[in-house]
């Protein structure tokens, strides 16, 4: 399975802010949208970084009560993970544990067409476990077998 399969599956798209947007604006996105990563860009060919609720959690850490209201572009990550659609999904994997990220940047010749998220790898693993149980079944039972 390549990485653009799980996009084809998923959707394609980011959800961008500005790096002028405080914190507690994006955690509202966050809540609205029910995510946890954007990207941060000042226009849809400038990505400037990214911003994830670990990042937020750092920042509280590290400003305390300033944080909530700090502008994103002084908080977001400057190097994002990033993969191709072309690649294989145990190599986003590979990036998401070496990294320690939950979220990698999908790029197609340079340019960012989406986000696979730890979530989208569990789904896909799991789908392909109920697809082998099925199969397994069907070949014990005979169906589809003839």
């Amino acid at each position: 399975m390549f990485v653009g399969d799980i996009m084809k599956n998923k959707g394609f798209g980011v959800i961008a802010v500005s790096p002028d947007q405080t914190m507690v604006e994006v955690l509202r996105l966050f809540r609205a949208n029910n995510i946890g990563f954007v990207v941060v860009s000042r226009s849809n060919s400038e990505y400037l970084g990214s911003l994830s609720e670990r990042d937020c959690c750092n920042a509280v850490a590290e400003y305390g009560t300033d944080a909530p209201t700090m502008r994103v572009g002084d908080i977001m990550n400057r190097d994002m993970a990033t993969c191709s659609t072309r690649d294989v999904l145990p190599v986003a994997m590979a990036i998401m544990t070496e990294r320690r990220t939950r979220h990698v940047l999908v790029m197609d010749e340079g340019d960012v067409i989406g986000v696979v998220s730890v979530g989208d790898v569990v789904k896909h693993r799991l789908d392909e476990a109920q697809r082998t149980e099925q199969d397994l079944q069907d070949y014990i039972c005979g169906n589809r077998y003839h």
